[in-house]
């Protein structure tokens, strides 16, 4: 399970709209060294995301609150290869078909036909990748799940 922290900024019915900060990905921003990326994240401004997540164990909660969220690690890697693998190998798919095609019906300018199979494997790569999303959209194996609130500490 991959966690986050995030605020809660809406609540409706069992369904919590919540903000996260978006982070880099090696964690050597917060420090203000490594790549450059801390740089570019100052002159463009911290963004953050907001995005609804599911109830499932009916945790009480309210609006500000710090709460824990996750989302199950075989989700995350399915949708992503779902959205960038998908559309690649339509792509290059279609332009091989292309290509065939172009061969055998002997074609004196087979390069645009390859490149409109191509687009046309990339847009029906696309097309897959919404219905899938819309599939999914619904499916509580592929939500971010509220897990737990975080525990406030006092100093005194």
């Amino acid at each position: 399970m991959i966690e986050e922290h995030a605020r809660v900024v809406a609540i409706e019915g069992n369904d919590i709209w919540i903000e996260t900060q978006r982070r880099s990905a090696c964690g050597q921003c917060s420090a203000n060294k490594g790549c450059g990326t801390a740089v570019l994240g100052k002159v463009l401004g911290v963004k953050r995301n907001v995005v609804r997540i599911l109830n499932p164990s009916d945790t009480k909660v309210s609006i500000g609150d710090e709460i824990v969220v996750g989302i199950q690690e075989q989700a995350l890697v399915r949708g992503s290869l779902a959205i960038y693998i998908a559309p690649l190998l339509a792509l290059f798919l279609f332009g091989l078909l292309g290509k065939s095609l172009a061969t055998q019906l002997h074609f004196s300018s087979p390069d645009i036909i390859v490149m409109v199979f191509g687009m046309l494997g990339l847009f029906s790569g696309f097309a897959w990748v919404k219905r899938f999303s819309t599939r999914i959209s619904n499916d509580t194996r592929y939500q971010p799940v509220l897990l737990r609130r975080q525990m406030k500490v006092n100093y005194l």
